[in-house]
């Protein structure tokens, strides 16, 4: 979170450079960068009602459940009572019906289903509140400071509101983009479940109308409006735009259209060349090196209009003493254009680098009397 909001503030300072965004129909947007880069942002803290939006979170704990292997996609999953009673979009699910986790998760991004998303929750956290409480915990991790989840839908609770922000929606957004996976599901246009039974038609029409779109989620409910997270890839630029509370299911679209228009216009993805960060020698360590990697993904985004000029900065020490703890800043590199600062990064290690101990060099003075014996 220190580099995300380190790059958001260099990149706003740039913003006042770049052209004018124009007038949006929402309440509140945000337009960020795949990797947590914030390029625009508007009213983006305003704490408002996403609806269905609100399952970018429950998708992005299920995701990161299946990495962990506490489930697969092949795990049934069981509609309790409770998750069937769920109102508003949902695939009719019977109590004790089972679904595989591929289609819970089929039927939860496509068709936006209550029930689905539900009988999800109650799978992988006992009931739906303890998933709650993790949905909480991970938004809080996730640096989201206008967010309070109260179910796993988006749906309105009795005298309760889950209440967030454009810019928290976009954090989470981006942190479920690290699971490429959940594009196999958000990028779907039409499908079916229960053996080609029940169709599927998604609720993000952009997938038609715009190109390189990837997802993510709309949502609507009348105190909300019409909401979206949509996330789309050109050329190597990943982005997400997240409207909150346009007036109309048009209004909504042409706002994440303009909003990623401007982020496809006016930046691009910059990749550090492959052998700039070479690995820095490690003293009196079980290993000789360590390897720096960039704090916060492999790629930034800098502004088109000056990518051309690019120049690459290290700065690192010419030897580390060990120990090294994994992800300890051991360096900066910083990109530069016409020599304006347009990124800072921290570096750190890739790797634990233990110290060598007081017995480890006298078992290694011992070893190299012996072979030195042998060699006589």
């Amino acid at each position: 979170m220190i580099c995300a909001a380190l790059l958001s503030g260099v990149l706003l300072v740039q913003a006042a450079a770049l052209p004018e965004m124009g007038d949006l129909n929402a309440k509140s947007a945000a337009l960020y960068a795949a990797n947590g880069q914030e390029l625009y942002a508007y009213n983006a803290d305003e704490p408002l009602q996403p609806a269905s939006v609100t399952k970018v979170m429950t998708m992005l704990l299920a995701m990161e459940a299946l990495e962990r292997g506490d489930v697969t996609l092949d795990t049934m999953i069981t509609g309790s009572e409770y998750a069937c009673s769920m109102g508003g979009t949902q695939v009719w699910l019977e109590p004790g019906e089972q679904l595989s986790l591929d289609e819970m998760l089929k039927a939860i991004a496509v068709g936006s289903a209550n029930d689905c998303a539900v009988a999800v929750a109650e799978h992988l956290a006992g009931t739906e509140a303890a998933f709650v409480e993790r949905m909480n915990q991970r938004a809080a991790e996730l640096g989201c400071t206008n967010t309070k989840f109260i179910n796993a839908n988006g749906l309105d609770g009795m005298g309760e509101k889950t209440m967030t922000s454009a810019r928290d929606i976009a954090l989470i957004s981006c942190e479920l983009l690290k699971h490429p996976k959940i594009l196999d599901y958000t990028g779907i246009w039409m499908d079916s479940i229960r053996g080609g039974t029940f169709s599927l038609a998604n609720t993000n029409k952009m997938l038609k109308s715009y190109q390189g779109l990837t997802g993510l989620k709309t949502g609507y409910i009348a105190e909300a409006g019409y909401c979206i997270s949509a996330s789309a890839e050109r050329d190597g630029l990943s982005l997400v735009a997240v409207v909150m509370a346009a007036p109309t299911k048009e209004t909504r679209m042409a706002d994440a259209t303009a909003l990623l228009n401007y982020g496809f216009a006016n930046f691009a993805a910059y990749t550090p060349p492959e052998d700039a960060l070479t690995p820095v020698p490690v003293s009196l360590g079980h290993a000789d090196f360590v390897q720096p990697v960039m704090e916060g993904g492999t790629s930034f985004v800098v502004e088109k209009a000056k990518a051309d000029e690019l120049e690459t900065h290290l700065e690192l020490p010419d030897t580390l003493t060990a120990p090294v703890e994994a992800g300890q800043e051991i360096g900066r590199l910083t990109v530069t254009s016409g020599g304006e600062t347009l990124l800072e990064v921290p570096l750190t290690a890739a790797e634990a680098v233990e110290a060598v101990t007081v017995a480890d060099l006298f078992t290694s003075f011992l070893c190299g009397l012996v072979s030195g014996g042998e060699a006589q």
